[in-house]
């Protein structure tokens, strides 16, 4: 099964798409100076190196024979200098290149991290974490790689060859057409390889995603994997899809760097053509005065194995753009993903919040034609405290999800203070509640810093008096660093319980108006639960209130009841009024009852 989850590709044959190719230039159009300052560069570097082979050829065929020491010596330092000059020019070129390279991955990252953080539940809950991970880094690395270097590599590649072609043909026309005479079959060949290529090099981008998006849940699931020892099938299926990712990319670089020995082939195939041309056919054309002009030969063939290094580079530079189409695809997909929960376009900030909440007939479907929630209408008055319970997957959360507008409803309508939620700015509405999620999550820092998160003003004392008002700082102030104490990435270290206390004094500073509460005590002992609901009391006062529990006894004292079922709210009342009815919620209390008392 985890093997088909991982091992599903996105779509494959990606044609070249003129259009993200554009939109990919906008972010190098904010750097045209630095870009500017590189093609000057690189320009100057490919000149002055194509000037020795002149320079070597002039000292070869006029200097020596004539026997001018002075200007042999004048032309052999211009000759070293110009190679330092050469040198010097190209760091500096890079230099420039990396820093312009750093800033343009900056700034895509920024923008897909910006377009996630906005995006809903919805686009996670069905996407491995690992792929977006994949497109986030590895992506982007490449893409901005190729736009930063690659383009103007092959900018600055092809007038290379322009160069060369002059500096050949200012030697002799027909050795030029010699040289010429390997390009049709290089040609042919890029021809024929390249819908493989594109094909190969996008199925290799695939795979490597779904290794990484493997790998990343494997390492957050670690504890799972050894407990239930699926360490060896687990490793099975890893080289099941290091395999598949290996073998794409072997066919795409028997392809790719099939072109650097074609190219190498013709180059000395043509450099042979040179001699034998210029010993038997154009002899005459390198012979003045009846002394033969060795150093135009000689510049004639470095020419023609300097014409083959810009064509093998711009076949690097063919294979760079596969790629990156191929990343480019997949990047836009995650840019162009729709914002399914977001401000409406005459959305107002929400005022201070007093509490009173309606659904009105609210409908809601994760998937389209299966319904969660069916019709649900209900009102609660400001400072009114509402346990959600009933069976698993009843819709419990889900309805207090659309409470905080981490989905949009389907049908109906939710008001909040007689304001439909989806008229209102998320920051402000979100602002005035506080969230506490079954699934805890404790950031990468340490323990003062998550319990601020929510509420980056709050003074330390104020962290400090959250934490005691759930008992969290029974354990945080035993610890060697007290609240300084660091965090690991999603708590590791600290106990299921001691996370969901950190969690919940992260929730309570907020100081919300409105506090939902999504199994807040399940991973806290009975006797912490105990003084969880005495340091709570206080903050439940005045405040509207939703609890989701799946332990009864929490929930004994609140205003009203719903027992939710098959997405709809089956019962509601108070506890005594529930039990005297003697229906569902009665038979799940009771029956939590013997599981702890026994029968009878």
């Amino acid at each position: 099964m985890a093997r088909n989850k991982f091992n599903i590709d996105e779509e494959l044959d990606v044609p070249f798409n003129w259009e993200q190719f554009r939109r990919s230039l906008s972010y190098i159009k904010k750097y045209w100076k630095q870009f500017a300052a590189m093609f000057s560069l690189s320009l100057l570097a490919s000149f002055l190196a194509l000037l020795t082979p002149k320079i070597q050829a002039h000292i070869i065929d006029r200097m020596i024979p004539a026997k001018l020491t002075n200007w042999i010596i004048v032309l052999g330092i211009g000759y070293f200098l110009v190679n330092i000059a050469t040198i010097f020019i190209n760091r500096a070129r890079s230099l420039i290149g990396v820093k312009t390279s750093q800033s343009v991955i900056a700034d895509m990252r920024t923008d897909v991290f910006a377009h996630l953080q906005k995006l809903g539940f919805d686009y996670y809950d069905s996407r491995p974490h690992g792929k977006i991970l994949t497109r986030v880094i590895n992506y982007v690395n490449n893409v901005s790689d190729f736009l930063t270097n690659g383009l103007l590599s092959a900018v600055l590649q092809l007038l290379s060859l322009i160069l060369i072609l002059g500096f050949m043909l200012s030697i002799s026309v027909k050795m030029t057409l010699v040289v010429l005479a390997g390009l049709p079959l290089f040609l042919v060949y890029l021809r024929l390889t390249r819908p493989k290529q594109r094909k190969y090099r996008q199925k290799s981008a695939n795979k490597q995603s779904n290794v990484t998006a493997y790998l990343s849940e494997n390492i957050n699931g670690v504890k799972v994997t050894q407990a239930f020892t699926r360490e060896e099938m687990n490793a099975g299926i890893f080289d099941g899809l290091l395999a598949e990712s290996r073998k794409y990319k072997l066919y795409s670089a028997y392809i790719g760097h099939g072109m650097w020995p074609i190219s190498a082939f013709l180059s000395r195939i043509v450099k042979a053509a040179v001699f034998a041309a210029a010993v038997y056919l154009f002899r005459n054309d390198f012979i003045i005065n009846g002394v033969v002009q060795i150093g135009a030969i000689t510049a004639m063939v470095s020419y023609s194995n300097r014409f083959w290094g810009p064509i093998q580079q711009l076949g690097m530079v063919y294979n760079q753009l596969m790629d990156a189409m191929s990343y480019l695809e997949r990047i836009f997909q995650v840019l162009d993903e729709p914002v399914t929960v977001e401000d409406g376009p005459n959305a107002v900030d929400m005022p201070e919040i007093r509490g009173d909440v309606s659904f009105e007939n609210v409908e809601f479907e994760y998937e389209k034609g299966v319904p969660v929630i069916k019709g649900v209408s209900f009102e609660v008055k400001a400072g009114e405290s509402i346990a959600l319970v009933g069976p698993t997957g009843a819709g419990k959360s889900t309805i207090i999800s659309l409470l905080s507008r981490f989905y949009n409803v389907t049908g109906g309508a939710i008001k909040i203070d007689g304001r439909n939620l989806a008229g209102v700015t998320l920051s402000s509405l979100r602002r005035q509640m506080g969230v506490m999620q079954q699934d805890t999550f404790i950031f990468a820092g340490n323990i003062l810093e998550n319990i601020r998160y929510g509420r980056l003003d709050a003074t330390d004392e104020e962290c400090m008096a959250a934490a005691r008002a759930v008992h969290a700082d029974d354990f945080i102030s035993k610890m060697e660093n007290g609240y300084l104490t660091p965090t690991n990435e999603r708590g590791e270290g600290l106990s299921a319980g001691q996370k969901q206390l950190i969690s919940f004094a992260r929730t309570l500073l907020s100081d919300p108006r409105i506090l939902i509460l999504d199994e807040a005590t399940s991973s806290v002992d009975t006797n912490t639960e105990r003084l969880v609901q005495e340091g709570i009391a206080a903050l439940l006062k005045g405040r509207t209130s939703f609890i989701v529990a799946h332990r009864l006894s929490t929930i004994r004292n609140c205003d009203r009841i719903f027992y939710i079922d098959g997405g709809v709210i089956a019962e509601s009342g108070s506890h005594d009024e529930l039990m005297a009815a003697g229906g569902l919620y009665h038979e799940l209390y009771t029956s939590q009852l013997r599981e702890v008392f026994g029968e009878g």
